[in-house]
């Protein structure tokens, strides 16, 4: 069977397969999302949440480009909690607990509800490709259906293996067969392939733990929320608890008894792992002096008894798992649902990619998720939405959207994927942004908003939402006698001192001073900001940008000078091994991955400042009028 032609394919319904499918069908494209299983769509595979450290950021980035998770989250979530507000903003980090269940549901309701978005459940097997152009895929079921673009999203799918002690077996996700044959069609293509492992912890029965002696973790209040565009009925929105106990030494010498039939240990797994998510055996040989870890017990939704035992992840075999849970503090009785388990999986290498996630190697092929090195999803759905932009935007002929490091976590996360060599998992952290003050979780939609509305993926309501809290924060400011200062949102370099007379900002900037105090001090600020019906998001905003202006302001200074020396083009038909005054690695790695910009080659491993200099003197003498 022949089906009809698709603008763009999308392989795997996981969280990058999600947001590429609705992001290219909502400009215009018609999409066909192919799933092996139409009840996964969505699925959170691992913890039941969205957000964190960085994590946050991206999914408020997503967001304000016209994405679903963060919206998908609000609509399943239970419990809110803003991280790190002890420390200064550009360290805050939205994170939510999700009902797993209601996740899915809501994944599916939104793909459902946008036309262009057409499914079929069925398994990729081959790719179509003619001269180095993919035409095409070819499913497990003998349909041929060609296309403009495809992207493969296939997660942990890929010759995924499952591993429980000295029990392995063929899996995506436990229970759930995975994908063979195809990491071999594409390697054919040459384009090459590594091997990376994950894992997940136990299950609880939450009717079998003991809640008494356990730290109760509640959430927010009022609960904030992760979306930009729907507001929540905090009023009545109930939060479920999350709970903390911890290991001890007699749970880690119950573990330690099963090190021997480890796969981790062992050899039988040949994938590297996580480094920032450890299994618990990992950590207690990584970090024999410590006595004790923290364990977060984490509700799996509201209409179920299941509980997912953060930190605790292990591929030991099931019996001793088991047997360590229960020496563990409120889990004296516990019953499991299923044991934790690893998983290794094919990954391909994203230093193969162009900064708008397309293969260099092969035209109209993208790839975006797992498959390209990375842990987490939030990091998997900021690449399925610029895939599926930029797989719309290539089959329309139009030009790639990209964002830089000084605009987005997502070019931060892009970048470092296509630049620096993967030999392990990656995770997005906001110590890996060089611009955390301006890449703030609050101003997502400042920063990008704009730039989804002008390729036409956010909606006309969701951008005159962001006119109106960009004018109420406006007006607060201009009371105070600033008039300029939201043109920092565009990267305005002009500078502009905070007025030096001014008693409300005085007394604002002290350490310590909340934008509430400053308002309970003075009548009259309060009650225009009362007036405005200015809400907490842009009264907060508001603050952030008087008290950290000079951070702000110098920050912006740095980005513009890097831009310059970003933007720099560099063809990907220079052969560097033509160099001799590159060094041999320079040349070595310059070839490899063929970067864009001088920027990008100034950020991998192996590149030195003498080397830029030359590619620098280079290009001076070659293209410059």
């Amino acid at each position: 069977m022949i089906f009809d032609h698709y603008d763009i394919v999308v392989v795997g319904a996981g969280h990058a397969g999600c947001e590429a499918s609705a992001a290219a069908a909502n400009l215009g494209s018609k999409v066909l999302l192919i799933t092996m299983n139409l009840l996964t769509i969505g699925q959170m595979s691992c913890n039941p949440s969205i957000g964190g450290v960085g994590k946050g950021q991206i999914t408020r980035e997503i967001d304000a480009l016209g994405g679903y998770t963060a919206l998908v989250s609000d609509k399943s979530m239970v419990q809110f909690r803003m991280l790190n507000k002890s420390k200064g903003p550009a360290m805050w980090s939205p994170r939510a607990q999700n009902d797993r269940l209601m996740f899915h549901v809501e994944w599916r309701k939104v793909l459902e509800s946008i036309p262009n978005v057409h499914f079929l459940q069925d398994q990729v097997v081959n790719l179509i490709v003619k001269n180095r152009k993919i035409l095409g895929v070819v499913t497990g079921m003998g349909n041929k259906i060609y296309c403009k673009a495809v992207i493969i999203t296939s997660g942990t799918f890929l010759n995924g293996k499952i591993h429980i002690g000295e029990k392995n077996f063929s899996g995506g996700r436990i229970a759930e067969t995975s994908v063979s044959g195809l990491t071999e069609i594409i390697n054919r293509l040459e384009i090459k392939s590594g091997r990376l492992k994950t894992g997940t912890p136990p299950r609880i029965d939450s009717r079998s733990i003991d809640f008494s002696k356990l730290t109760q973790q509640v959430g927010d209040k009022p609960p904030g929320q992760m979306s930009f565009r729907e507001i929540i009925d905090k009023e009545n929105f109930y939060q479920l608890p999350c709970y903390i106990t911890y290991t001890n030494s007699f749970v880690h010498e119950i573990l330690k008894k099963g090190f021997d039939r480890s796969p981790l240990f062992t050899g039988r797994i040949q994938g590297v792992g996580p480094r920032y998510c450890p299994s618990i055996e990992d950590k207690i040989q990584r970090f024999s002096s410590k006595d004790s870890h923290q364990l977060f017990l984490e509700p799996e939704g509201r209409t179920t008894v299941e509980y997912y035992l953060n930190g605790f992840s292990s591929s030991l075999p099931d019996e001793i798992q088991i047997e360590a849970l229960h020496r563990i503090i409120g889990l004296e009785k516990a019953r499991i649902f299923r044991p934790g388990y690893a998983i290794e999986y094919d990954y391909f290498y994203p230093s193969q990619l162009n900064d708008n996630l397309e293969s260099k190697i092969i035209e109209n092929l993208f790839f975006a998720g797992q498959v390209n090195g990375t842990t987490g999803y939030e990091e998997a759905a900021a690449q399925g939405l610029m895939a599926g932009i930029n797989a719309h935007l290539k089959s329309h002929g139009l030009k790639k959207f990209t964002l830089s490091r000084s605009e987005a976590y997502i070019g931060v996360l892009i970048d470092d994927l296509i630049t620096k060599e993967l030999n392990e998992p990656y995770r997005l952290f906001t110590s890996r942004a060089e611009f955390r003050t301006l890449l703030r979780q609050d101003n997502a939609d400042f920063r990008l908003t704009p730039l989804g509305y002008s390729i036409g993926l956010v909606s006309n309501q969701q951008w005159i939402n962001l006119c109106d809290k960009y004018r109420t924060i406006q007006k607060i400011l201009q009371f105070l006698e600033i008039d300029n200062i939201l043109q920092l949102y565009n990267y305005n370099s002009d500078k502009e001192a905070l007025p030096q007379n001014n008693p409300i900002i005085n007394f604002l900037v002290q350490p310590g001073v909340s934008i509430y105090q400053t308002l309970n001090n003075f009548p009259n600020f309060k009650q225009y900001v009362e007036d405005l019906h200015a809400n907490e998001e842009e009264i907060e905003e508001a603050e952030i940008i008087i008290k950290y202006y000079e951070y702000i302001q110098k920050e912006i200074e740095v980005a513009n000078r890097i831009k310059k020396f970003e933007n720099l083009y560099l063809s990907p038909l220079i052969d560097y091994s033509l160099f001799p005054s590159l060094t041999i690695e320079a040349r070595e790695k310059l070839n490899k991955i063929k970067p864009s910009t001088l920027g990008q080659a100034s950020r991998i491993s192996g590149v030195s400042p003498s080397d830029l200099s030359f590619l620098l003197i280079y290009l001076n003498k070659n293209y410059s009028s």
